[in-house]
């Protein structure tokens, strides 16, 4: 019987990007990212020269593992009997694979945690999609009915505490790295991947979509709520902006600016003393997080001259954990017809739980799983 608190669910899944284990994984798991785009091999090869760095392992899966573990923990330390399963888009465990186990060990409502915090196509819709591919392939191997697992993903938790306070107090443990001469007067830089700007644009529910659509007015109210928490803190207002880092695509195509190192060029020239980067839009320390930040960003800030550092990640915080499992009981007992608390601080207040129609849409319509528009029940 599953847990009375967490009924109708009977399993957490957590579902994350993937990355390579070691030298050989590299190109295969950059062709299963780029499939379908036509990418010469020897360009994925390229851009593996930066996991080759970091003996072709990326840290993501380690870090999933932590997560992974530090939600078991804290679910049994909390006396709430669910399973917590780990599915990944592009590296073992697949997601397939993962829901096909979750079917043989007779689990038919399934919540999801993704790795990412914010609305966006390859932050959320796309995860749906692989859903559900995988769920229409586990039909086509002849699971149908109520043997076929029912979907729902957690709401966007940018906002949650759990979020937002390890994130605030990375930033006060990083402006104390800082010399004592440049620390008052650091400015703030709050990093998150960039995406295309059309993307970005119809980025969140329909209502939401124009200049910079949920994606960017998501990640503004955070900033605003850690760098105001930091002022209060410390008793000193910073100038702060949203930056972006890791852009991949194609050079005519816009995307969102102004890229991290571009930014850490303007403030020298402007007179900045220090600058703290704050990776915001990201959970855990993975690749984007290890080459683009603190190894290309940091080289261009030490080629300035400028003293700069950069503030951790939430990882698998116990107040971020907490805060998942404080997201995993609000949906189930709004599942069950109950209105819990939902928690959410700033201005924009707490997601929808199930996406609508028209949010964060692909360029090329597809099927998706756990919104308003599911192709599964």
């Amino acid at each position: 019987m599953p847990d009375e608190r967490a009924h109708p669910y009977d399993a957490l899944l957590l579902l994350s990007f993937g990355g390579p284990e070691g030298p050989d994984d590299v190109v295969p798991f950059l062709e299963n990212v780029t499939r379908g785009r036509g990418i010469p091999r020897e360009r994925l090869e390229e851009v593996g020269q930066h996991y080759f760095l970091f003996d072709g392992i990326s840290p993501i899966n380690a870090q999933n593992r932590a997560l992974l573990a530090a939600l078991r923990a804290d679910f049994q330390d909390n006396g709430l009997d669910l399973p917590v399963y780990w599915g990944n888009r592009n590296w073992a465990p697949y997601l397939t694979d993962t829901l096909r186990e979750m079917v043989a060990d007779g689990r038919r409502r399934v919540l999801v945690l993704a790795t990412s915090a914010y609305a966006s196509y390859s932050g959320c819709r796309q995860y749906r999609e692989n859903l559900a591919d995988a769920l229409s392939t586990l039909t086509g191997e002849g699971v149908a009915g109520e043997d076929l697992p029912r979907v729902d993903k957690l709401r966007h938790y940018f906002n949650h505490p759990g979020f937002v306070e390890p994130m605030t107090e990375g930033v006060l443990a990083a402006l104390e790295k800082l010399p004592a001469e440049v620390r008052r007067d650091a400015h703030l830089a709050f990093t998150t991947h960039s995406i295309p700007t059309a993307a970005a644009d119809t980025s969140g529910p329909v209502e939401a979509h124009g200049d910079g659509g949920a994606y960017v007015a998501q990640h503004l109210d955070v900033a605003r709520l850690i760098a105001d928490r930091v002022a209060r803190e410390t008793g000193v207002e910073r100038p702060w902006r949203l930056v972006y880092q890791s852009r991949s695509g194609a050079p005519h195509i816009p995307w969102l600016e102004p890229d991290i190192c571009d930014h850490l060029e303007e403030r020298h020239g402007s007179g900045a003393p220090a600058v703290v980067m704050i990776p915001i839009g990201f959970v855990s320390d993975h690749m984007e997080v290890l080459y683009d930040l603190d190894t290309e960003a940091l080289a261009k800030a030490a080629e300035l001259g400028l003293p700069a550092v950069r503030s951790a990640t939430v990882g698998a915080d116990p107040r971020f954990v907490a805060g998942i499992r404080e997201l995993v009981l609000e949906r189930a007992a709004t599942e069950r017809g109950a209105a819990p608390d939902r928690c959410a601080l700033g201005d924009l207040g707490p997601s929808h739980d199930l996406c609508p129609v028209g949010c964060c849409p692909a360029r090329a319509p597809r099927p998706a799983a756990a919104g308003a528009d599911s192709t599964f029940a």
